[in-house]
């Protein structure tokens, strides 16, 4: 189509045809206020903020929806222009509540920082505001909707990225509202809880059921031993909460927070990961020679778990039978943790930090108790655990590092990659590879299943077998990859899913203001982890080994599907739960 050169606020730009005079403006360097846009997913030119005068044309234009065109003059920053944005952006906030002090997202919210950028220090505008109830139905996500500015960017997420479309547009005018269809509940939505739609939303409409205060309460009770545990992902994000650079590692320091904010035992997710892998990898080698039902997928991520319930209950069978990483740790925190410490599971609260808003659901369902107890009793977001530090004075960059505490405190490389988009099967392929081969692999980077292309292929020879290999990341992408697979377009023998954009280091919990370029930066920071650890194959770990001498036994065994296997529930896109 060719380039079109335009000028932009005295600045000449040469872009290729097509692209809006909002990117243009961003290429020149101009930057043009904007509320409903997100790049690629939201271009609808709703919100009317990022208004530009282009001349000879009779109105003010939305700069996100309109073409550049050659010789276009554009100006930005006029008198018209600025009054527009600032009428635009009154009107809104006339229909919002004055909450912020107690808003979850002050500090972080868009539309706060864009009153304070365009200098809006007064509302001329006064009227009746739209009232609706909150939704705290479900136990993942609250969903205020007189906080929605209408901008419909959960919606775009959720069906573009996500391919759910548990939300959308319902009503006219002053009644519109985000909600799902008939302006149901949530919680009796097929929504997979992924939280992604928190991580788009610009105020405090989307947020996650807040669980600080629980653990607030179980750290101040004297009879209760309190233990946590981190997920992978969380050690290369949490350091954006307090100004670190994104993909920055704080592993250590992470720990030692968590110690000084009053925790018992400060254990590691990686333990259990690996743990994952041993049965995951013999449940997978296990079907391979007996018949078993291929592909085999992962089940590590509770948005995907939800998703296939809801969408996909015929292929409920193909799912490993492996709880997460989280819910197996809980288990044995509540059991063989337990008994070696001498403490009554009655009196433990388990902890989790999360990447995951999904993770919440996860620990209440009531397959997830089979200790005896609820296993996790309580699932921080990486947000929510940064909120107790700030809550605390604690700063964990300030911190010297400290070390997990032992006997589930040990996790390889392989664990670690499990934050990233291809991880769980990698850190699979390393351990089956030598379980079958009997020997040492050549190299441990299984780079054909990295990356953030939405689904990848690989094969891997074990012996007289090929392995067929997928990996998708995106709900959108793992309904793409089902579909082939049902058709009997593609075959595999073993796939994983993950619910969220880059896996798990582009969670719904994440810190607000996850884009793609933080999650290339997080993966990148996954993989420096793993090559910077001494042990990085999972059947290597020396923990993993004396757990299970000293109580499941083997991989599989009786002990062993009693406490870290589970099975799932086939749901109706409208269910009750």
């Amino acid at each position: 189509m060719g380039d079109v050169t335009l000028t932009i606020d005295g600045r000449q730009v040469t872009v290729p045809a097509g692209t809006s005079v909002l990117e243009a403006a961003t290429q020149a360097g101009v930057k043009i206020p904007t509320l409903c846009y997100l790049e690629g997913l939201n271009e609808i030119g709703s919100c009317r903020l990022c208004v530009v005068e282009i001349e000879g044309a009779r109105t003010l234009a939305a700069s996100c929806v309109t073409p550049a065109a050659q010789g276009m003059v554009v100006h930005t920053n006029t008198k018209q222009v600025r009054e527009a944005r600032r009428a635009v952006l009154e009107l809104i906030i006339s229909n919002h509540p004055f909450e912020c002090l107690t808003c979850v997202r002050s500090g972080s919210c868009e539309l706060q920082a864009l009153a304070e950028s365009l200098g809006i220090r007064e509302v001329r505008f006064e009227g009746a505001k739209a009232h609706h109830p909150v939704d705290d139905s479900t136990p993942s996500i609250v969903r205020d909707p007189d906080k929605c500015i209408l901008c419909r960017r959960c919606v775009a997420v959720c069906e573009q990225v996500q391919g759910v479309s548990a939300i959308n547009v319902s009503g006219r005018g002053f009644d519109s509202v985000v909600s799902p269809a008939g302006e149901l509940p949530l919680n009796d939505a097929a929504c997979t809880l992924c939280g992604q739609c928190i991580l788009v939303c610009p105020t405090g409409a989307l947020s996650e059921v807040d669980s600080t205060r629980k653990v607030w309460e179980a750290l101040g009770n004297p009879k209760k031993h309190v233990v946590v545990q981190t997920a992978p992902a969380i050690r290369v994000a949490l350091g954006e909460e307090f100004g670190l650079a994104p993909g920055s590692i704080v592993t250590g320091q992470m720990v030692a927070a968590l110690r000084a904010l009053g925790f018992d035992r400060v254990f590691d997710t990686n333990f259990t990961a690996d743990l994952t892998i041993l049965e995951e990898g013999n449940e997978l080698l296990q079907r391979l020679t007996t018949g078993g039902t291929l592909p085999m997928i992962t089940s590590c991520s509770p948005g995907w778990i939800k998703f296939i319930e809801h969408f996909y209950p015929d292929m409920l069978g193909n799912l490993s039978t492996c709880k997460s990483p989280q819910q197996m740790f809980g288990a044995l925190a509540k059991t063989y943790y337990a008994e070696k410490a001498g403490v009554d599971p009655a009196e433990m609260f388990v902890v989790s930090i999360m990447p995951c808003t999904a993770k919440k659901f996860e620990c209440e369902r009531p397959e997830m108790r089979s200790s005896g107890y609820q296993d996790v009793d309580a699932v921080l977001t990486t947000r929510e655990l940064a909120r107790m530090l700030r809550e605390a004075g604690i700063d964990p960059t300030a911190l010297e590092p400290a070390a997990y505490d032992a006997p589930l405190g040990i996790g390889t490389g392989a664990a670690v990659i499990f934050g990233a988009t291809g991880g769980v099967m990698e850190a699979a392929l390393r351990t089956v590879y030598e379980v079958v081969m009997k020997k040492e692999l050549p190299s441990l980077d299984f780079r054909e299943v990295r990356g953030f292309e939405g689904i990848k292929e690989a094969e891997v020879a074990l012996g007289d077998t090929t392995v067929r290999v997928a990996v998708a990341h995106t709900l959108g992408n793992a309904r793409r990859l089902l579909e082939r697979v049902r058709s009997g377009e593609a075959s595999y023998h073993f796939i994983e899913i993950m619910a969220c954009p880059g896996g798990c280091i582009g969670g719904g919990g994440q810190p607000i203001g996850t884009n793609t370029e933080r999650r290339l930066e997080r993966i990148d920071a996954i993989y420096q982890a793993d090559r910077d650890l001494p042990l990085r194959k999972s059947h290597d770990n020396p923990e993993v080994k004396q757990l299970y001498e000293e109580f499941p036994g083997e991989p599989l065994g009786h002990k062993s599907h009693e406490l870290l296997h589970t099975h799932y529930t086939a749901r109706g896109v409208w269910p009750k739960r």
